[in-house]
């Protein structure tokens, strides 16, 4: 396959649907979006690997949103790692690209080198929000750290929250093209079972980690036979065929679920991107008053802001933000 091709396919999300078992998805490759995440900040590797799972649920799952939405994933942990945070941005119009930025806080002393990734969060929750826009209520849905993973996390999520069973098989790593340099690559498969009616569920928990709804409680007869087939099929995807270069999607999933009958729809690309801007860091910077500004004020003068997402830095005059637009006073007591 030419290097043409390859690139065709990088940083784009293809929708499907198995006509025989009622089943949707999505194939993602996050490739350079995942370079230039990553480019931004200085992690260690198992940051990097929280990040780059975070990612790549977020395209997965931010396909999905309308025009000018906003679908943002946090992971909040009380070990090391603090903080995982994304955005996934939709199309200003059709037929332009998603955005998705993404950023980790953490305790570098606290990590610990005998651990997974994962359990460097420690107990926590993992959260999806929509931003519908202006006038809208922000919808939120929250589950567990549980199951050894965010996409079990994420699993989770949409089991208890949609009452949809759902999977994911991601993969990402750094690799070397012959010829080019090394480089991110990243890619997944998401299985949702299609709702027909909603599922009877008892009060009495889940049968998942913790008391969690899973695709077991929520599935019966033919419905749980084609979930389950499904499943055994997406287990025996190879890492290679899942971020390619030699694989298209569309190949992946004839060679996957080819007697499933997939029928693939317009694939949306995806880049890095990021709103910051010196209008939002000062609107963000307008809940101050005018003792706190004078507080963040440097020695030169100026007040700064970084964007944790991009890494840009913006130097603001201390008369311009704040709810109260005064200069530096004299006298602070």
């Amino acid at each position: 396959m030419s290097l043409t091709t390859q690139i065709a396919w990088d940083d784009t999300v293809l929708p499907f649907q198995l006509d025989r078992s009622d089943i949707r998805g999505r194939v993602v490759r996050l490739d350079g979006v995942l370079d230039a995440v990553l480019a931004q900040h200085n992690y260690p590797a198992q940051i990097e690997a929280l990040v780059a799972e975070t990612a790549l649920l977020t395209a997965l799952i931010g396909e999905s949103i309308k025009l000018r939405w906003k679908l943002s994933i946090q992971v909040r942990g009380d070990g090391p790692a603090r903080l995982i945070a994304t955005d996934y941005y939709g199309p200003s119009a059709d037929g332009e690209p998603g955005q998705v930025r993404a950023y980790a806080s953490f305790d570098e002393e606290r990590l610990d080198p005998e651990k997974s990734p994962f359990e460097q969060i420690g107990k926590g929750y993992f959260a999806i929000l929509i931003d519908q826009g202006n006038g809208m209520k922000p919808y939120q849905g929250i589950t567990p750290i549980a199951g050894g993973s965010l996409s079990a996390c994420a699993e989770t999520y949409f089991a208890q929250s949609e009452q949809l069973p759902t999977r994911f098989q991601l993969t990402f790593g750094k690799s070397t093209i012959a010829g080019g340099p090394e480089k991110w690559r990243a890619g997944g498969v998401m299985l949702q079972h299609m709702p027909k009616a909603s599922p009877s569920v008892t009060g009495e928990g889940g049968s998942g980690e913790e008391g969690v709804l899973d695709a077991s409680d929520l599935l019966s007869d033919d419905a749980e036979e084609n979930w389950n087939r499904a499943n055994i099929l997406l287990d025996s995807v190879e890492e290679m065929e899942l971020i390619g270069p030699s694989v298209q999607p569309t190949e992946l999933l004839v060679r996957l679920f080819h007697e499933e009958e997939p029928r693939v729809f317009d694939p949306q690309s995806v880049k890095f991107g990021c709103t910051c801007s010196e209008d939002r860091v000062r609107q963000s910077l307008s809940i101050y008053s005018a003792k706190d500004i004078a507080y963040m004020t440097k020695e030169d003068g100026n007040v700064t802001a970084d964007c944790q997402f991009c890494g840009s830095s913006y130097t603001l005059d201390p008369k311009t933000v704040g709810f109260q637009a005064e200069s530096k006073p004299d006298d602070e007591s």
